[in-house]
């Protein structure tokens, strides 16, 4: 069956749950709350194999200026099939007329996967970030 992508955010809590989960993510502890965020985000371009979530990208911008890609995840079952990839790429689409298209890998070693697809590093950029769990 082919992937199917698409910005209608018709996915439920226990989609993206098991989905957050299948990638180990932390976040997948708190599904409410992954499902508002979802939800009440600007773009959510998912992938879906039927009626099974396979994938997501998320993107905040401010309409104009600065897009900035977040969550960009896939099932490990189904890593290979270039979804990551093509979300991606929808996602530079979407936004070719913004002045900036940001994303901030948390992890170094995925820093080439969005390099193949046009990112640079930033000139002495750092991530930063507060964590708030309670």
């Amino acid at each position: 069956m082919a992937i199917e992508y698409t910005e209608e955010k018709r996915f439920t809590v226990e989609q993206v749950e098991a989905l957050f989960k299948s990638v180990g993510w932390e976040s997948a502890q708190w599904p409410e709350r992954l499902f508002k965020a979802l939800q009440h985000s600007d773009t959510v371009i998912s992938a879906w194999d039927g009626g099974h979530l396979v994938g997501l990208v998320r993107v905040l911008d401010d309409t104009e200026m600065v897009a900035y890609m977040h969550w960009v995840l896939v099932d490990p079952a189904y890593r290979g099939q270039h979804i990551g990839s093509h979300l991606v790429e929808l996602v530079k689409a979407k936004y070719r007329d913004y002045f900036l298209l940001e994303v901030m890998p948390e992890e170094s070693k995925n820093a080439p996967f969005y390099q193949k697809h046009g990112f640079h590093l930033m000139d002495d950029g750092r991530a930063m970030q507060i964590v708030n769990r309670g």
